[in-house]
């Protein structure tokens, strides 16, 4: 039976780090108190211009050189962000033109942090029921633009970053065994950017050229729901795949809070050795954080040929998603 594999993975994050340090001299905090809550030490973020469609662009051209796809081979291309460099065209259709992709259809995500894994699934279908060969999925975030560095509880947490990953068919017993999505819109405004859109236009607030659209959260009741799905959802992937917790041997859960990811772990009976943790050199990239995550743990070797990995994330929507993968 056909499914999907993964044939190359790439990741990028902007080379300016943002510290702990820095955030005492902007907001009433410390690098205790951040480390304690979050677990984060550093995140990359964006300078000089630098966009999120040039992040998307870096991480699928390692994603395609890994896989050895030509650009013009990818026949879809599907980009998750929430941060997107305009609201048209598409940021699909924006890097579909920087890497080349000159026989793609392109199309974006949005699933916040769930977005990846939403990607992933999505490229999937296509991939098995025929439609096309060679999928290219990329969560890429500049959390940065939307960022308010005036609130002490949200702006420690987010950083920008891509990561991309080549889809491609396969009949071998490794490759994509099962994926899960779920949303409940009810919770959307745990999480959300209330202005911007069509019902909240931002020429109807700004007077000048600071205006901000930024992030609010309400994190302890976030954090609730992420630790109930992202172990539910990981369950789920399992069940359909006809594997249990036991058989994990990696565990890469959506990089929000060192709390969460314990608290899920803990929760799944997977010891924090068999759990993929980077949360403290990039922060909250959303999106993003799946996808580097994977790349930074294959390229440090940590991943071996057979090994079965667990994705799980939940994101603003509220969305969450997982997926079941043998390497």
């Amino acid at each position: 039976m056909i499914k999907s594999k993964i044939a190359g993975i790439g990741s990028y994050v902007p080379s300016h780090r943002m510290t702990n340090s820095d955030f005492e001299k902007i907001v009433d905090t410390s690098d205790e108190w951040i480390t304690t809550r979050t677990g984060i030490k550093e995140r990359r973020i964006c300078q000089n211009g630098e966009t999120n469609s040039d992040m998307a662009l870096a991480a699928g051209r390692q994603a395609l050189e890994m896989a050895g796809v030509k650009p013009e081979d990818i026949d879809l291309i599907l980009v998750a962000t929430v941060t997107p460099d305009y609201r048209l065209p598409s940021a699909s259709c924006i890097v579909q033109q920087k890497l080349g992709l000159v026989n793609a259809a392109a199309m974006d995500v949005l699933a916040a942090c769930a977005g990846f894994l939403y990607g992933l699934s999505t490229g999937d279908v296509y991939i098995k029921c025929g439609k096309y060969k060679k999928v290219l999925v990329i969560g890429v975030e500049k959390l940065s633009s939307i960022t308010d560095y005036a609130d002490r509880n949200t702006c420690v947490l987010f950083g920008d970053g891509a990561g991309a990953a080549v889809l491609t068919p396969t009949e071998d017993e490794n490759g994509l065994l099962s994926t899960y999505m779920k949303s409940d819109g009810r919770l959307g405004d745990l999480l959300w950017i209330p202005d911007g859109g069509s019902s909240s236009p931002i020429q109807e607030f700004s007077s000048n050229n600071h205006y901000r659209v930024n992030i609010i959260m309400n994190g302890s009741e976030v954090f609730k729901h992420a630790v109930r799905q992202m172990e539910d959802s990981a369950r789920r992937v399992l069940s359909e795949a006809g594997l249990t917790t036991a058989d994990v041997n990696w565990l890469i859960p959506h990089q929000a809070n060192h709390r969460i990811i314990t608290s899920t772990a803990k929760r799944l009976g997977i010891p924090m050795e068999k759990v993929y943790v980077n949360i403290e050199k990039y922060g909250n990239t959303s999106s993003a954080s799946v996808p580097i995550a994977v790349d930074e743990a294959v390229r440090e070797g940590k991943i071996k040929k057979g090994d079965l990995l667990v994705l799980t994330a939940i994101g603003g929507g509220l969305a969450w998603a997982a997926a079941a993968y043998r390497w």
